[in-house]
């Protein structure tokens, strides 16, 4: 009310504020990044992203899948028709028995059909062009869905249940837990999450941190590529199949793993411990490839019961996205003391940061769509570095006299 001049809005102006401001308040976001580093609580030495599901403004209950789309489109057609039919039918007995010709207004409940397949078509058409942009030339499967309340929010699983949500990003500064980078994302996982976070990092910095953590969800060939063509040195947790397994492989009964197989570059193939070489069986658009050995060879393998599980008794196969030299180097770093000593430091840098944010009170959406979803995100995110900000001045590590700190004045 200080702010206002004494005059009290009521909660429309500050709900619409919110939903109408969001270039603004990823303006203000880069502004307090901007204060942080210039008060030196953000280095960019260790920066740790990590993602979580925040709840959509949308209920899984006001959505419906792709094949769903298509029965109630049809029975709504059939309903209309069989509506149309009667009308005219009661139209012609009354214009043969009032000599009535001026006609009425569409009946209410064939109106109400009509706004209701208009708004399923609606629906259809957006499902449509979303997996045609996901998914180009592939068919669309009928348990796809879509939310009426917020198209744009997608089906996701959180603490084993389904619902529709956005995924957050923040890349989060190991020096103060100062967020300096954040997105809200479409996608239910990490695997391409690395490029659009380096951006927003290098957009609000002006520069890519030095080391960069993450757990194992960003573990894709699509995010090791974009780390490796940045030259940012990062630490990702890599999938238990891309470790070795304790003890010598003779010696011990455990079962192959891929880290068992040596890939060769040269030949595009992967060399087994029984020495027969898995060759390129297929390979997809998408760059997902599958190494297959041959079966006679593998059944007179000494190590076949331990490398071949197959229920139809088909030969060992290896899946890659063609990305395994980037696959092997972290596998190697991650497997160094000092790989696991930077990589463990995750925990306590980006972790607590989503613990604090839900703590606070945000843990869904307000608005709808993801434009407005992302403002919102970053005044959430602006509230956060305000309050490590503070709390820093508060404690004595940055000092806001005029002269030491002139941004601070």
């Amino acid at each position: 009310m200080y702010i206002a001049g004494r005059n009290c809005p009521n909660f429309r102006v500050l709900s619409d504020f919110r939903k109408d401001h969001g270039e603004f308040f990823r303006a203000c976001f880069k502004q307090t990044v901007e204060l942080a580093m210039a008060l030196g609580l953000v280095s960019l030495g260790h920066v740790s992203l990590d993602g979580s599901k925040f709840k959509a403004n949308s209920s899984k209950h006001k959505a419906m899948s792709y094949g769903r789309l298509k029965e109630k489109e049809q029975e709504l057609c059939e309903e209309i028709e069989a509506l149309t039919r009667q009308a005219d039918a009661q139209d012609e007995e009354e214009d043969r028995a009032y000599q009535e010709r001026t006609g009425y207004e569409l009946p209410d409940d064939l109106r109400d059909k009509q706004q209701r397949l208009k708004k399923v078509r609606e629906m259809k058409q957006k499902l449509e062009a979303r997996e045609a942009e996901l998914r180009p030339g592939q068919e669309i499967e009928d348990k796809k869905q879509i939310s009426f309340a917020d198209p744009e929010a997608r089906i996701m699983k959180d603490k084993g249940d389904f619902e529709y949500a956005y995924n957050a990003q923040i890349s989060v500064d190991g020096k103060s837990q100062v967020i300096v980078g954040q997105h809200v994302s479409q996608q239910a996982n990490d695997s391409q999450e690395v490029a659009p976070a380096l951006d927003e990092v290098e957009e609000t910095s002006g520069r890519l941190p030095e080391k960069l953590s993450l757990d194992n969800g960003y573990y894709s060939g699509k995010n090791l590529q974009e780390v490796s063509d940045r030259q940012v040195e990062a630490y990702i947790a890599t999938d238990r199949g891309e470790k070795r397994g304790k003890g010598d492989l003779d010696a011990s009964k455990r079962h192959l793993v891929k880290a068992d197989f040596r890939y060769d570059e040269e030949q595009d193939g992967f060399h087994c411990p029984g020495g027969q070489m898995l060759r390129l069986k297929t390979a997809r658009r998408t760059g997902h490839r599958v190494y297959q050995g041959d079966i006679e060879e593998c059944r007179s393998c000494p190590y076949y019961r331990r490398c071949c599980r197959s229920k139809s008794g088909a030969a060992r196969t290896i899946t890659s996205d063609g990305k395994e030299p980037l696959r092997r180097a972290m596998n190697e770093r991650m497997s160094q003391p000092e790989g696991r000593a930077i990589y463990v430091r995750r925990k306590t840098i980006v972790e607590p940061v989503f613990g604090q944010i839900k703590n606070s009170g945000f843990r869904g959406f307000g608005v709808r769509g993801r434009e407005k979803v992302a403002g919102e995100f970053s005044l959430v995110c602006v509230a956060h570095n305000l309050k490590k900000i503070i709390f820093a001045a508060l404690r004595g590590e940055v000092c806001p006299e005029f002269g030491k700190q002139a941004v601070w004045a």
